[in-house]
């Protein structure tokens, strides 16, 4: 039998306190066993629930002040990532006018957004050029999973490179 999580459906359909409250049930009162399953209000693919920017206002977000926020190129030297320069790229485009089009003149470029490592950057002084940061990659392969037009295809870098977590 296959157990499947309640908890992150119910924070979507019943909010933060619902949310809250199935959780402490479903952890102490069921031990995870509940003998029902919740399923998230999106059917299908992760990218299918993002919506477009128009519905909602630009995110803001705090200046780094190095103590409780951290600028994301600094976290990402801490990462210990590396990759060969002469190796093939691991992050590429379908199609390099799909990214204008649909990801930046729908969805305000949520590759910015979504990646916790600043890979992807929309010039907007170039007409929302897209530029792939591929030595900051990190590997978690949200870009994969998030794209909107799933124009981005995320492949195995070649000789082990990537984030080196001495730090853990």
């Amino acid at each position: 039998a296959t157990e499947r999580s309640n908890i992150r459906p119910a924070f979507s359909r019943l909010g933060l306190y619902g949310g809250m409250a199935h959780a402490a049930l479903d952890t102490f009162v069921f031990r995870g066993r509940a003998p029902w399953t919740l399923s998230h209000p999106h059917k299908g693919a992760d990218y299918v629930a993002t919506e477009p920017a128009s519905r909602h206002q630009p995110p803001t977000y705090p200046q780094p002040d190095g103590r409780l926020v951290f600028d994301i190129l600094d976290s990402v030297a801490l990462s210990g990532t590396d990759h060969d320069h002469n190796q093939p790229v691991h992050l590429t485009r379908q199609d390099v006018a799909m990214s204008k089009a649909i990801n930046y003149d729908v969805f305000a470029g949520p590759e910015g957004r979504y990646c916790p490592a600043k890979v992807y950057e929309y010039n907007e002084q170039d007409a929302g050029t897209l530029t792939i940061n591929a030595q900051n990659c990190l590997h978690c392969k949200a870009c994969d999973i998030k794209d909107p037009a799933q124009n981005i295809t995320w492949t195995t870098p070649e000789g082990g490179g990537g984030p080196k977590y001495s730090m853990v």
